[in-house]
C-alpha cells in the first residue's frame, strides 16, 4: 500500500482522484450501433469485433477519410488517457478541442486488432473534447472497438424540463406547424412524429413536413441541453387538409414524363410536339437558358429549321402545346440542362429570372415550370450548414423566385425538378464543403430547394443516371446499370435520410405521388441505362416489395408516380421501348 501511495504521489495524481476517473466515452464499443457517434461513412459490424459483438466499420472515399467523433464532458486542468483497438491501414484515433496540444496516435499498418493509446491534459477553461478516429484517402475500409477515454468526468448538469404550451398551428394538406413555450436551460428542441425523432430546431416552432393528406398525426416535443433530452411534452394531434383536387394532382396515378429537344438537335433527330405520343403525360421543354450565367434572364430560343429539319412554326408549336393541354397533358419549360449554367447571385438576378421566366410561360401558354440546374448552378457557402435554414444566395434566391412564381400562377402551377443524385442522395455522406472542409460544395445542395418546395413541388424526378457510385441506406455503395440503383436511389426519397450522417438532421420523406424515376431512354442517352426487365424490376420491389434483389427497401409505395426519361427523342431513336415499357407496367 504504501509503494503504490508513493508513486501515485510522484505521478502527481492522488488516490482519490484516480478513483474518480472514470470511462467517459459513449457506447465506446459500438454495441449501440452508431449511437453517440457522428460518422460520415461508417457502419456497426458484427464481424470482426475485438470484444462483445460489434464494431465499427468506415470506409474513406473520393476526399473523405471516413471520421467518427463523438463529443464528451471533462473538467478542465485534468489528466486524460485516450485508448482503442483499430484495424486496417493509416487508421487515428485523436482529440481535438483540448485546450492544451491537440493529440492522436495512428498505426500505417494492423492487420489485426492493435491497440492505440495517447493521453492529454485540458486546458484551464476546457470543458469539451472531440474525440475521433478516421482512416485515409484510398486504403480501404478500417475498423475501431472498445474505444475509451480514462479521466474525471466534468460537470454534465440535469436535462431540462418537458416543454409546455405545445399546439399545433397552421395545418396543411402536407404539414403541420407546431408552437410551444420556452424552457430555460434548453440548448434545442427534438420534435417527435408518432413517437420517431424527425427533427431538431433552436427555436420554439417547427413545421413537420412530408405528410399525408388527410391523415392524424401524434406530436410531441423534447427539450435539450448537453445533459440530454428531456421527457417529452403532451402529445398533440393534428389531421393534415385533403389534398386540393384543382391542383396538379390531376396527373393521372401513374405518369410518364420526358423531355423534349426543343431548342437544338443531337444525333435523336428532331420531333415535333405534335408527334408526341398520348403515353406521355408531362413533356418537358429542353432548354430555357440565361443570357450569363448570373444574369437571371432566361431566354427559350426555338431550334432554327437550319438545326432542326423539319421544325414546326411558333403558331404550329403553341396550337401543339393547346392540343396536348386539351388532351390532359402537362407541358413545361425546363431551365438549365447541361449547358445552361443559372446562378442567382443577386436579388436583382432573382427578380429577372421570375420576370424572364413569366414571360415565356406566358407567351407560349405552359403549364409550370421544371428545374434542370446542374453543374455549378447551385452549391453551398462554407458556413451554411442547415438545409432547412440556407444561406447561400443563390439558393436563397432561387427558393424566392420559385415561390413567386406559384404565389403568381396559383394552385394549377406545376413545378418539377431533375437534380443529379450528386445533388441530393449523395447528401446522406456529405453536405456542403463539410465541417472541415474541403468537400465539394455542391454535395446535397438541392436539399435545402426541394425541403423549402415540397409543400408546392409536383414532382422530383432524380438523375438516376450519369451517376458515380451513392452510398444507400444500408450504408453500401450502389452503382448504376440496373435495378439495385434505381431502387437504392429512389427508398432514400421515399424514406427520409439524416444529413451528412447526422441522426439529429433528418431530411423528411416526400410523398410517393411527389416522385418519378429517372432513366435514359435508350444506351446513346446517358449512362446507366437499363434494360426494361431491369426497369420492371424496380417497379416491382417499390410498388409490391417483389424481386428486390439484395436491397431492403424501407416501405412499399404503389403509389408513386412513374418515370421520367431523357428523353423523348431518343427514345424516339430507340423504337419508344422506355413508353412501351411503361405502358406495359401501368396500362
Amino acid at each position: 500500500m504504501l509503494t503504490t501511495a508513493v508513486a501515485l504521489a510522484a505521478s502527481g495524481i492522488s488516490s482519490a482522484a484516480r478513483a474518480a476517473d472514470a470511462d467517459l466515452v459513449r457506447n465506446g464499443g459500438f454495441e449501440s450501433g452508431l449511437d453517440g457517434w457522428t460518422c460520415t461513412a461508417g457502419k456497426a459490424v458484427n464481424t470482426p469485433a475485438h470484444s462483445g459483438s460489434s464494431a465499427l466499420e468506415a470506409t474513406p472515399a473520393g476526399n473523405d477519410h471516413a471520421r467518427c467523433s463523438q463529443t464528451v464532458t471533462v473538467k478542465p486542468d485534468s489528466q486524460y488517457t485516450l485508448s482503442g483497438h483499430v484495424r486496417g491501414s493509416y487508421v487515428y484515433l485523436g482529440a481535438s478541442g483540448t485546450g492544451t496540444t491537440d493529440v492522436t496516435a495512428w498505426t500505417q499498418s494492423a492487420p489485426d486488432w492493435q491497440q492505440l493509446t495517447t493521453t492529454f491534459r485540458t486546458g484551464p477553461a476546457t470543458t469539451k473534447v472531440t474525440l475521433y478516429t478516421h482512416g485515409w484517402f484510398g486504403t480501404g475500409a478500417y475498423h475501431a472497438d472498445d474505444i475509451s477515454l480514462t479521466g474525471p468526468g466534468g460537470d454534465t448538469g440535469t436535462p431540462p424540463a418537458p416543454p409546455t404550451g405545445l399546439k399545433a398551428g397552421t395545418v396543411t394538406a402536407t404539414g403541420v406547424t407546431l408552437s410551444w413555450s420556452p424552457v430555460e436551460g434548453a440548448t434545442g428542441y427534438a420534435v417527435y412524429r408518432d413517437g420517431t425523432k424527425v427533427r431538431t430546431v433552436q427555436g420554439t416552432t417547427a413545421t413537420v413536413t412530408g405528410l399525408n393528406p388527410s391523415t392524424a398525426y401524434a406530436f410531441q416535443v423534447a427539450a435539450v441541453n448537453d445533459a440530454g433530452e428531456s421527457a417529452r411534452s403532451a402529445t398533440v394531434t393534428a389531421t393534415t387538409a385533403d389534398a386540393d383536387p384543382t391542383g396538379p394532382s390531376d396527373l393521372p396515378p401513374h405518369a410518364l414524363v420526358g423531355y423534349l429537344h426543343a431548342s437544338f438537335a443531337n444525333g435523336s433527330g428532331y420531333t415535333r410536339l405534335a408527334d408526341v405520343p398520348d403515353s406521355w403525360d408531362v413533356i418537358d421543354l429542353a432548354f430555357g437558358e440565361p443570357t450569363t450565367p448570373t444574369s437571371g434572364d432566361i431566354r427559350f430560343d426555338r431550334c432554327p429549321a437550319s438545326e432542326c429539319p423539319g421544325v414546326e412554326s411558333d403558331a404550329e408549336f403553341k396550337a401543339a402545346i393547346k392540343a396536348k393541354q386539351a388532351a390532359g397533358k402537362k407541358v413545361l419549360i425546363s431551365i438549365g440542362g447541361q449547358n445552361g449554367q443559372v446562378q442567382l447571385t443577386t436579388t436583382a438576378a432573382r427578380d429577372k429570372f421570375v420576370s424572364s421566366v413569366s414571360q415565356i410561360i406566358d407567351e407560349y401558354g405552359l403549364d409550370g415550370l421544371d428545374i434542370d440546374f446542374e453543374g455549378h448552378s447551385l452549391s453551398l457557402n462554407a458556413d451554411d450548414t442547415d438545409f432547412r435554414n440556407p444561406t447561400t444566395p443563390v439558393i436563397v434566391n432561387l427558393i424566392s423566385a420559385l415561390k413567386t412564381l406559384k404565389a403568381r400562377y396559383g394552385e394549377d402551377f406545376v413545378l418539377t425538378m431533375a437534380p443529379e443524385t450528386f445533388f441530393v442522395q449523395l447528401g446522406y455522406q456529405y453536405y456542403g464543403s463539410g465541417p472541415w472542409g474541403g468537400q465539394d460544395p455542391r454535395a446535397g445542395a438541392y436539399l435545402p430547394v426541394i425541403h423549402a418546395m415540397r409543400d408546392d413541388l409536383t414532382l422530383l424526378h432524380v438523375q438516376d443516371y450519369n451517376s458515380g457510385p451513392v452510398m444507400g441506406l444500408d450504408n453500401q455503395y450502389h452503382t448504376m446499370g440496373g435495378a439495385d440503383f434505381h431502387i437504392a436511389m429512389t427508398d432514400m426519397l421515399l424514406t427520409g435520410f439524416p444529413v451528412a450522417g447526422d441522426a439529429g438532421n433528418v431530411f423528411p420523406p416526400l410523398r410517393p405521388d411527389q416522385v418519378a424515376i429517372g432513366m435514359p431512354a435508350t444506351p446513346n442517352a446517358g449512362n446507366g441505362h437499363v434494360p426494361p426487365s431491369e426497369v420492371v424490376k424496380t417497379l416491382d420491389c417499390l410498388t409490391r416489395k417483389t424481386g428486390c434483389g439484395s436491397y431492403t427497401t424501407h416501405g412499399t409505395w404503389p403509389e408513386l408516380r412513374g418515370l421520367m426519361t431523357w428523353s423523348i427523342n431518343w427514345d424516339r431513336f430507340g423504337g419508344w421501348e422506355f413508353q412501351r415499357t411503361f405502358d406495359g407496367y401501368f396500362g
